[in-house]
């Protein structure tokens, strides 16, 4: 099987893109009752052995989420730690604090967001297939960026990360997250073709 996607079906990937951010803000308005907007800012296909470097020493907060059906792999979300913050306020409600840390209830509140927002993804893949893609647990994970591509991705499993920068708004708030998908390449290539 080529593992080659034609540069025409990047529109494809696109359309994956679209309908995933449509339904993440579909799921977080159902979740919130605040209305929501995803955008798709921007897609890069990024070797995984450069993501380390791509996302550097800053500490940063990730939800992690294996996907149990192809393209298998795994979805890392990432938030800088003012987007966490203020994506964890806006959650559980109060005014956005510096304190260095976050509390279980915000801890709790960021990864539910990274679940809704990876079921949400998918789940708009899954509809551009015609079929459905389970998803596991969602692990949270706050550290340096490359520490985080170090404990999600294992050395030779993936050979490429899909980037969708993403901007999430809602009334007064503006959260800036970067999706990651590590899929496994073949059945990457098969869920395009599929289209």
């Amino acid at each position: 099987m080529s593992t080659k996607i034609d540069i025409r079906q990047l529109r494809d990937v696109n359309e994956l893109a679209k309908a995933g951010a449509e339904t993440v803000a579909q799921h977080l308005n159902q979740l919130t009752g605040v209305e929501t907007e995803m955008q798709i800012t921007k897609i890069n296909v990024i070797d995984v052995t450069d993501l380390g470097r791509h996302l550097g020493h800053d500490r940063m907060v990730g939800v992690n989420i294996p996907l149990l059906e192809p393209p298998h792999g795994s979805v890392l979300i990432v938030f800088d730690d003012e987007s966490a913050k203020t994506l964890a306020h806006t959650m559980v409600g109060g005014e956005t604090d510096d304190s260095p840390g976050y509390s279980e209830m915000e801890r709790s509140a960021i990864r539910e967001v990274g679940n809704i927002m990876t079921s949400g993804f998918i789940d708009g893949w899954a509809d551009v297939v015609g079929r459905t893609i389970d998803i596991s647990t969602p692990q949270l994970l706050r550290a340096g960026g490359d520490d985080i591509v170090d404990h999600c991705v294992e050395p030779g499993e993936h050979e490429i990360a899909m980037v969708f920068d993403s901007t999430l708004r809602a009334p007064d708030v503006d959260v800036e997250a970067t999706i990651y998908s590590f899929p496994d390449i073949e059945e990457f290539v098969a869920l395009i073709d599929s289209i």
